[in-house]
C-alpha cells in the first residue's frame, strides 16, 4: 500500500519524464501482489494480463520521451514538443488508463480480482495517467484526444449493455467516463480534472457498498435488499449519478462538457457524446430497476438471501452519496 501511494505521488509530482516512469513502475510492481492476493487461477490471470498491458505501456512511455529528449534536449515533462512522441506518449497512458481502443485488459483484470482490488483499479490507478495527460493536454494534437473520447464513449456504452457481471460492468463504465475525460481534455483540462474527480468520488461508494453486501452479478443485487435495503437504494442512486441522470452529481460535468463542445462550435461531437450517453444509461437503469423495483413485497425469480443479521453500512459510505446527489446545482448556476 505504501509502494502504491509513494509510486502516484512520485508521478504526480514530477517534472521530469524519467521521475514519472520510475513512479508508475514502483506503483504497478506494488499493485501485482495486491491483484493475485485471492489464490485463484482467475486472479493470476488477471495479475498476468495487469503487468503485461501495463508494461508495453510504460515502454512506449519511455520510447516517447526518449525520442523526445533526442530531439530536444530536454526531459521536462512540459516541454514535449515532438508531435510523434506525443502520439505515442498520449497512446500510453490511455493504455495505462484503460481508455479504448486500448481498453481490453480492464474488464478482464477487474473480473479476476477482489471488490477492493477493482475498486483501486479503477479510482486510485487513474490519478498518474491522469495527472501526466492533463500536463501536456496542450501538445496532444486535439483531433486524437476527441477521437479516442467518442471511441471510449462508445465502447464503454456499448459493452456494458449484454453484461451481468458487476465488476466487468464498473469497467464499462470506468472506460466510458474516461471517453468524457479524454475527449474535453483537448479544450478544458480543468474540465476534465472535474469530470475524472466527481466520477472517483461516485464510483468509490458504489464498490464499498457492493463489497458490504457481497454483491457480484446483477442476480445478487436484485436480492441485497433482503441484507440491507438502504444500502441497495444507495447503489440504485449512484449509479443513476453515474451515468450523467439530472439532478444527480454526475449530470453536471457532462453537462459543462457539451456547453463547452457547442461554445467551440462542435454539435456534431456534443450530438455523438449525447448519443452515446443514452447507450450507456440503458445498463445504468437496469441495475437501478433491479435494485429499486424488486424489492419488498414483491416476488424474485431467484433465491433470497438468509437475514443472518441486519447488515448496517458504515456510516462513511452513507454520508458520501447522500452529500452528493444535489451538490451539482450549486457549483452549476455561476457557470
Amino acid at each position: 500500500t505504501l509502494s502504491i501511494i509513494m509510486g502516484t505521488i512520485m508521478t504526480m509530482s514530477s517534472s521530469n519524464w524519467l521521475m514519472a516512469w520510475i513512479g508508475l513502475e514502483l506503483n504497478m510492481l506494488a499493485v501485482l501482489p495486491v491483484i493475485s492476493k485471492p489464490k485463484t487461477t482467475r486472479a493470476s490471470e488477471a495479475t498476468t494480463k495487469y503487468f503485461l498491458t501495463q508494461a508495453v505501456a510504460s515502454a512506449m512511455m519511455l520510447l516517447a520521451s526518449t525520442i523526445n529528449a533526442w530531439q530536444t534536449g530536454n526531459w521536462d515533462i512540459l516541454e514535449l514538443k515532438n508531435k510523434f512522441s506525443t502520439t505515442i506518449m498520449a497512446l500510453s497512458l490511455m493504455m495505462k488508463m484503460g481508455a479504448a481502443p486500448l481498453h481490453f485488459w480492464l474488464p478482464e483484470v477487474l473480473q479476476g480480482t477482489t471488490l477492493q482490488t477493482a475498486l483501486l483499479i479503477t479510482t486510485w490507478q487513474k490519478l498518474a495517467p491522469i495527472t501526466l495527460m492533463y500536463m501536456i493536454s496542450n501538445n496532444i494534437q486535439p483531433a486524437i484526444l476527441m477521437s479516442m473520447g467518442i471511441l471510449s464513449m462508445i465502447i464503454g456504452g456499448l459493452g456494458g449493455v449484454n453484461q451481468t457481471q458487476l465488476r466487468k460492468t464498473m469497467a464499462y463504465s470506468s472506460i466510458n467516463n474516461l471517453g468524457w475525460t479524454i475527449m474535453i481534455m483537448a479544450l478544458s483540462p480543468n474540465m476534465a480534472i472535474m469530470n475524472i474527480s466527481i466520477y472517483i468520488i461516485t464510483t468509490t461508494p458504489i464498490f464499498l457498498m457492493m463489497t458490504n453486501t457481497s454483491t457480484k452479478t446483477l442476480q445478487n443485487l436484485s436480492t441485497a435488499w433482503t441484507t440491507c435495503t438502504t444500502t441497495t437504494f444507495s447503489i440504485a442512486l449512484l449509479m443513476l449519478s453515474t451515468s450523467g441522470l439530472p439532478p444527480f452529481t454526475g449530470f453536471m460535468p457532462k453537462m459543462l462538457i457539451l456547453n463547452e463542445l457547442i461554445t467551440q462550435n462542435l454539435a456534431t461531437l456534443a450530438t455523438m457524446a449525447i448519443m452515446t450517453s443514452l447507450i450507456s444509461l440503458l445498463f445504468y437503469l437496469r441495475i437501478a430497476y433491479l435494485t429499486m423495483m424488486l424489492t419488498s413485497p414483491m416476488t424474485t425469480p431467484s433465491l433470497t438471501k438468509w437475514r443472518t443479521q441486519n447488515q448496517k453500512s458504515p456510516l462513511t459510505t452513507m454520508m458520501i452519496p447522500t452529500a452528493l446527489f444535489i451538490t451539482h446545482l450549486i457549483p452549476a448556476v455561476p457557470y
